[in-house]
């Protein structure tokens, strides 16, 4: 049996080596034009370069000409860069302009006095979380309004106050009893003050207003800003949880958030508070006493 496979393999090579002639003649003379020579072996060996030639020539057109592009799904890498950053652009301008209308919306509700409604209570925790915590001002808090109100023509922030139109007959409330790590320094950016206080403390808003924004931004975590009289807006950053929504109506010394560490500027449980009047910040320990 092995012998047989042998002799029809030898009779292979041979046929595969064997020598043939082509030769093509003038069909009126008869007379020979060309003779080419030629083996099974070689006829193979020629089709397979000329295979690889075409298909090395036709990759060279599609990949290094323009031709590329009216392939299906190939497409240009630029392009498609384009497009991509196109989307990503769209995406952001369209929340940019949501976040607008809410904005306006509540600033008009702020402006017109007769459209104000009732103050929502705060949202059931489904978490049961802070669903005990106290959101009611203190004794210490209640006090310190009564003696401010009475001598805050003696004070240094009724002093401070002064240079500012508009805010000398305001009353701050204070939004958290802590202690200050970094103060005011519009030097380095800072816009506003730090206060380290215990975790889970509720956050009160400083005057009355509507809430403009709540949301989440990387750096600073959860935020609350809230739009009060005399174009005054008060910002509350690193919240870790929201009591009130954009649009609600809230007095002085409400309850709005829970104090938190989100934000990859946070390295602790702490509020950031900033003061913005008339589009640029100013100093809150002028105006609050903390």
């Amino acid at each position: 049996m092995e012998g047989l496979k042998a002799t029809r393999w030898k009779r292979f090579l041979r046929f595969l080596s064997k020598k043939y002639r082509l030769v093509i003649l003038n069909d009126a003379t008869f007379g020979e034009k060309v003779s080419v020579r030629l083996t099974p072996y070689g006829l193979i060996i020629g089709m397979l370069a000329i295979t690889i030639v075409m298909t090395s020539f036709v990759i060279s057109i599609v990949a290094f000409t323009s031709l590329r592009e009216y392939i299906p799904g190939y497409g240009d890498i630029a392009e498609r860069k384009q497009i991509l950053e196109l989307n990503i652009k769209a995406d952001s301008l369209e929340q940019a302009l949501g976040s607008h209308d809410v904005y306006l919306n509540a600033v008009l509700k702020a402006v017109d006095e007769k459209i104000e409604t009732k103050t929502q209570k705060p949202k059931k925790d489904t978490t049961g979380k802070f669903a005990k915590v106290n959101t009611k001002p203190s004794s210490t808090d209640i006090q310190f309004r009564e003696e401010y109100e009475q001598n805050k023509s003696n004070t240094s922030t009724g002093i401070a106050k002064l240079k500012y139109t508009g805010l000398t007959e305001a009353v701050f409330f204070t939004p958290v009893k802590g202690l200050i790590t970094e103060s005011f320094d519009i030097n380095e950016e800072h816009f506003g003050v730090d206060i380290v206080t215990k975790q889970h403390e509720t956050i009160k808003t400083t005057l009355d207003g509507t809430i403009i924004f709540t949301g989440f931004s990387a750096g600073d975590g959860n935020v609350v800003q809230v739009q009060h009289p005399n174009n005054l807006i008060s910002i509350y950053k690193h919240c870790s949880s929201f009591l009130k929504t954009t649009g609600d109506r809230v007095k002085s010394g409400e309850a709005i958030a829970i104090v938190g560490n989100s934000g990859e500027k946070s390295h602790g449980p702490h509020l950031h508070f900033e003061l913005w009047f008339n589009g640029s910040p100013i100093n809150p320990q002028d105006f609050v006493a903390f």
